[in-house]
């Protein structure tokens, strides 16, 4: 038998089988909310882990800068004692004062130049050491949140475990009954579901009033609800509505007080009203 064509369905058909649907999807939303917060938890230490495993990078890459700085001071000294050792020796064979006063000059400069590398390297090792420090305490961070991360999956991974075989199945009802909708009337009730707080596409009149933002719907509104003869939306918060029967829940309708019966009273005969009448005479 070949499958009907979603646009043939009747408006009653289509609003029953998206109804189907979002019932399905609701379900399946209750399967994934006894999750909880755990996988935002376990995403926000993930996220944390690879930030603070950046930081480490970035640490490690200052402190090897710094060892490289202070290897080139150390190199930098090493020519300027040369130099200086040189320097010494020429003076010996200095014929004049002036050049004296310059190999003076050089090794003056060499000398301060010796100090100042010295006083780099001081500077640098001082940052190796607070950067080893910093190291330190963002590894041992790491193991912290690695720690939780484990146990915040294990615990997903448990609560999947006993929710992933019922929520397969709600999904492959959910595709079947998707296929049956109209595509341009699917992605509408997509749209409003996505936008909804609840995640409420569809809802049943409750009480005169929308089932999603509770309200209140005119009766003749209520009547073309009833009728089924095209889809309807919330004008306040544009979900689709339909009638509780449609979607098959059952409905108390009020019960109607019975109003009370008066207790007849018979009006009394013109003789009754006569013999009522006492003279003022004898009441004196």
């Amino acid at each position: 038998m070949a499958k009907k064509d979603p646009t043939d369905l009747s408006v009653e058909e289509k609003l029953k089988t998206l109804y189907q649907l979002q019932t399905t999807l609701s379900a399946i939303d209750d399967e994934r909310a006894l999750r909880g917060e755990l996988p935002l938890e376990v995403q926000d230490l993930e996220d944390e882990i690879e930030g603070l495993t950046t930081r480490v990078e970035k640490i490690k890459a200052d402190i090897a800068d710094f060892q490289n700085a202070v290897s080139q001071k150390k190199a930098e000294i090493n020519e300027a004692q040369a130099s200086v050792e040189r320097y010494k020796m020429q003076l010996n064979d200095v014929k004049n004062n002036r050049e004296y006063d310059t190999l003076s000059k050089e090794i003056e400069f060499q000398t301060l130049e010796i100090e100042l590398c010295n006083k780099k390297i001081r500077e640098a090792n001082t940052k190796v050491e607070e950067k080893n420090a910093d190291l330190k305490r963002t590894e041992e961070l790491i193991n912290d949140r690695q720690m939780a991360l484990d146990e915040k999956k294990s615990e997903l991974d448990e609560i999947m475990d006993e929710t992933r075989a019922e929520e397969e199945r709600l999904k492959e009802k959910a595709k079947e009954l998707e296929i049956k909708i109209e595509p341009r009337l699917l992605t509408s009730f997509k749209r409003i579901r996505r936008n909804a707080r609840n995640g409420l596409g569809i809802v049943y009149v409750q009480r005169d009033a929308c089932g999603g933002c509770f309200n209140k719907i005119p009766p003749q509104r209520q009547l073309d609800i009833r009728m089924h003869k095209k889809v309807i939306v919330c004008e306040y918060c544009g979900r689709i509505m339909i009638d509780p029967e449609l979607a098959g829940v059952k409905t108390e309708k009020p019960v109607e007080e019975k109003p009370k019966r008066k207790r007849a009273i018979r009006k009394r005969t013109k003789k009754e009203d006569d013999d009522f009448d006492v003279p003022e005479e004898k009441l004196s």
